[in-house]
């Protein structure tokens, strides 16, 4: 009787472990569940599974129109020695002008202009201005940052970009955390609409950069390798996200290119609700071409349905990894890499978008949104 009743609990104890093993949904243990490896594991770092799928490549070096990348950053004033070099990977990816974000503001600024002006290469790059959010904010300080931008904005500068540190890491003079839509900074953003130049703000960092960092993390290896990006202490994805939004709802005469898709490119029926509701609102693709590619055809319908207020950008600028957008954007192509592991394990897919959302893309949303930038390169 003991035997027995051993037995059964024996049997009950190793299909309660099998049951916590299965997936959402799973009836059945599937064949080798349960199973340890006779082999040696290797590390994530270490496995890299050569594809045995023959399917046609289409490589892209080159993208198919004029770009303009939004999403840009350069030192401030620029060397002759530093254009050149940047502007030669600029021929190879036809990027006829960037969008440097990181002009900063006052007599930097005025050098970084007259920088560009004097070079050879004075039609190839703009500069967006800074806050300076070192001060802390107290009462005035807004006031204050929104006449140094539009005395910025008469030295060069044509648009404003505002960092992550907004929201994160800014404090107000007591010591708190300065809130994306903090009142204090309405009169930056109105600024901004007066003057008729976009605000690019990058508010947060991925969602998953705020989850628990287990095994089921899809970014667990980059959050391993960077300990900066992890923020699983302090505020919340959420958090932000709200602050960002009544921001935007307060200023709806204020153009905002939210960098980096807004962080919704892994959820577009989310991305297309914001867009919605509010029509001063547009996105650049910076560093996010991982979730595009692994939903191709729900990302070519976004695309198509929202063609007027999405913007090319890429952010670091390694001119070696924009061919990988353009395979994304101009072709059909299935399972080709990613330039970047840690980023994403996943395999990217081409969307195949049309020449008209593409000329959009790549440089009409941005003539649109920044009168600054010269049309002069661009034939239509």
């Amino acid at each position: 009787m003991k035997r027995r009743a051993a037995l059964a609990a024996a049997a009950i104890a190793t299909a309660a472990l099998v049951a916590a093993q299965q997936g959402p949904g799973q009836i059945r243990p599937r064949p080798a569940q349960g199973r340890e490896p006779q082999l040696t594991p290797p590390t994530i770092r270490e496995y890299k599974p050569r594809s045995t799928l023959v399917v046609p490549k289409h490589p892209v070096p080159r993208a198919k129109f004029p770009v303009i990348d939004i999403h840009s950053h350069q030192p401030t004033p620029i060397s002759d020695g530093e254009f050149a070099r940047v502007v030669k990977g600029m021929e190879e990816n036809n990027l006829r002008i960037l969008v440097n974000l990181s002009g900063s503001s006052g007599d930097r600024l005025r050098d970084g202009v007259e920088a560009i002006r004097k070079s050879s290469y004075k039609d190839r790059m703009v500069l967006f201005a800074n806050v300076n959010f070192r001060e802390a904010v107290a009462p005035g300080f807004g006031a204050r940052a929104a006449k140094q931008l539009e005395t910025d904005l008469k030295a060069g500068a044509v648009g404003l970009k505002v960092f992550k540190d907004l929201g994160m890491f800014d404090r107000r003079a007591d010591g708190s955390r300065l809130r994306v839509d903090d009142a204090e900074l309405d009169p930056i953003w109105d600024a901004c609409a007066r003057q008729n130049v976009p605000v690019l703000i990058h508010v947060a960092e991925p969602q998953a950069f705020f989850e628990p960092l287990d095994y089921t993390n899809e970014r667990w290896l980059e959050l391993s390798l960077y300990p900066d990006r992890r923020h699983q202490e302090g505020v919340r994805f959420e958090e932000l996200m709200a602050e960002r939004d009544n921001m935007i709802r307060r200023h709806p005469q204020t153009k905002y290119i939210l960098a980096h898709f807004g962080w919704h490119a892994n959820d577009l029926a989310r991305a297309g609700r914001l867009l919605d509701a509010n029509p001063n609102v547009y996105f650049d693709v910076a560093a996010v071409l991982y979730d595009f590619g692994r939903q191709p055809r729900a990302a070519h319908d976004f695309f198509v349905k929202y063609q007027d207020r999405i913007l090319f950008g890429k952010d670091s600028y390694q001119p070696d990894e924009y061919p990988y957008y353009w395979r994304v954007f101009e072709t059909a192509d299935e399972y080709f890499d990613y330039y970047r592991d840690y980023h994403a394990f996943w395999k990217l897919y081409g969307m195949a978008l049309p020449d008209s959302v593409l000329k959009k893309l790549y440089y009409q949303n941005a003539l649109k949104l920044v009168p600054g930038i010269s049309p002069a390169a661009f034939t239509d």
